[in-house]
């Protein structure tokens, strides 16, 4: 099994390799490949994806990775800085569906920022459209206006055939839970979100095993903190799912314990933390490595087909909690404060 292993910039670099420790406890053949990626990128080859890591990636069965971002390179132009690996990625190996799983382990439900009763038990999946949307329309850009000054426009736009393919990964996804679907858009706006809503609504006839409901976003984000263990699977679009997920990930109690999964029509996939690269912690070795590691068991069940190993990895993870292992960023009193190196030993030594 050849992975791709793209650490990125900050925090990426420490998480990453903890979590290669751990995959290399399971007992598995791999074979890791590492390239730069974003600003590491930049600084190797003049940009976030090189050529050669995004051949790798390309060959490789799947790919891990880390984070993204730093502030040195934030005045660079916009094709340049570190962000438009991730983007590049997505749109050169078609990777339109994102899984971000939000579950609120029970020896975490009082980290949670909402109180415990709220969240205990919260297991929602959000499917986010990932290639389509106002981060690929065009025309975009930065121009002159005619009344003076400047003015910046994005163009949000979505086929029929891009939300066909995100329902169906949606409603799939739910025959294996709850059989519940919550399609999120602004269809009292927007003329992309009525093509949404009624794209969805015609394929979900396909899924009649399947309850679907509709929400507007803005009501969406008011709900995931009034009553969050209402939804199972939500898929929306690309932006609407960027800022959904990054909530719902509160609820959690972190954001360093979100995963996620970026696959293309086969299950070949990327998998990352949805934390970004943190760099005000980089090198302190105080990060939490849980959302990486989870990521990994993420790439064994979808793009691996080793289903047996990431039910060890999640268990070994749930068992580290119950132990009372904490980072920094979810640590409350009574409970062991760890680091980012001492957290990934605990779950290796508990597989």
């Amino acid at each position: 099994m050849k992975i791709a292993v793209l650490p990125g910039d900050g925090i990426g670099k420490e998480i990453i390799a903890e979590t290669l420790k751990v995959l290399g406890r399971l007992g598995l053949k791999f074979e890791f490949e590492e390239a730069p990626v974003g600003g590491a990128g930049y600084a190797a080859s003049g940009h976030p994806l090189p050529q050669e890591t995004l051949a790798l990636a390309k060959q490789a069965d799947a790919i891990l990775f880390g984070a993204v971002g730093d502030p040195k390179y934030d005045n660079l132009e916009s094709a340049k800085r570190p962000e438009q690996a991730i983007l590049g990625l997505r749109k050169a190996l078609e990777l339109f569906a994102n899984l971000r799983p939000a579950q609120v382990y029970e020896e975490l439900a009082d980290a949670s920022s909402l109180r415990a009763e709220v969240v205990a038990g919260l297991d929602i999946l959000i499917v986010r459209e990932l290639t389509g949307d106002i981060y690929f329309g065009e025309p975009k850009g930065i121009r002159a206006h005619a009344s003076g000054g400047r003015e910046g426009f994005d163009t949000m736009r979505y086929s029929e055939a891009e939300i066909r393919r995100i329902a169906r990964v949606a409603f799939e996804a739910a025959r294996k839970r709850s059989r519940k679907v919550c399609s999120v858009d602004k269809a009292n706006v927007l003329e992309t979100s009525r093509l949404w809503r009624e794209v969805v609504t015609q394929e979900a006839k396909q899924f009649g095993d399947i309850a679907l409901s509709h929400m507007y976003v803005d009501n969406c984000a008011m709900q995931l903190v009034r009553n969050p263990k209402q939804f199972d699977v939500i898929v929306t679009g690309n932006l609407f799912g960027d800022i959904l997920s990054d909530e719902a990930s509160m609820l959690t109690g972190s954001i360093g314990m979100l995963p996620s999964a970026s696959l293309d029509a086969n299950n070949k996939g990327l998998y990352e933390p949805i934390h970004g690269s943190a760099p005000d912690i980089a090198g302190k070795g105080i990060a939490n490595p849980l959302a990486t590691i989870l990521s990994a068991a993420l790439m064994l069940r979808h793009s691996l087909n080793q289903g047996a190993a990431a039910q060890r990895l999640e268990g070994a993870v749930k068992k580290t909690l119950r132990d009372g292992f904490r980072t920094a960023d979810i640590y409350t009193a009574g409970k062991r404060k760890v680091s980012t190196a001492e957290m990934a030993s605990a779950v290796a030594e508990r597989l």
